[in-house]
């Protein structure tokens, strides 16, 4: 079989989420030379009999360039056998809502301006059975339940005016992780360098409501 359609069989069998990939190519000894010539780009490595590959999906050489190699030798009637050594994957991607919900703070307050100081932020929870639970060990953030949803809504205060501290927000967040409460974590709007002067800070209307 021509070493072309080898890769193609190669690479319909590998894992979807594959990033790179070491295959040894096994080519006769009179052919051995002119096949690393023509497979210069890729850096074989020799061992042996074989000329050994790497083939990324991260740059470098990649999938389709290892084709075009590969029907080069095809061409000039180098044949050979190309097998599978090593395969590297991915790692699954968590969905955000998969994570502890601290995690998720973490994740999401590292994105932020470093001179945020108001947040409005909210916590959908997964299970009615858990919501009257995680209001309780929310409570120090006041939190304020969104109509008849599964939504915990909080206002986060970092350096001073009406909000629950940002160490605190965390912290009541920990304890909804400690009881494997799950939840989605968003952060709805974000204030950066305010200076309230004889107020407790900014108001924001959602849904036509002051919060």
């Amino acid at each position: 079989m021509r070493l072309v359609w080898q890769w193609i069989q190669l690479e319909q069998a590998l894992p979807p989420n594959w990033t790179e990939i070491r295959v040894a190519l096994t080519v006769p000894a009179a052919d051995r030379d002119r096949a690393a010539a023509l497979l210069g780009g890729a850096n074989p490595l020799r061992r042996s009999d074989q000329l050994r590959l790497f083939v990324s999906r991260r740059g470098g050489f990649g999938p389709e360039a290892f084709r075009r190699a590969l029907l080069r030798l095809d061409r000039q009637g180098i044949g050979g056998r190309l097998e599978l050594e090593h395969v590297t994957e991915a790692e699954p991607e968590v969905a955000p809502e998969a994570r502890a919900l601290a995690a998720q703070w973490d994740a999401m307050t590292a994105n932020l301006p470093p001179d945020w100081s108001d947040m409005l932020a909210e916590v959908a929870l997964r299970s009615s059975d858990q919501l009257e639970r995680a209001a309780l060990l929310v409570s120090p953030t006041n939190p304020l339940r969104v109509d008849d949803s599964l939504v915990l809504r909080f206002r986060v205060a970092r350096r001073f005016g009406y909000g629950v501290a940002a160490g605190m927000m965390r912290r009541s967040l920990e304890r909804l992780d400690e009881e494997q409460i799950p939840g989605a974590l968003r952060i709805l709007r974000v204030l950066a360098d305010t200076d309230p002067v004889g107020t407790q800070g900014p108001v924001w209307r959602v849904g036509g409501r002051s919060v």
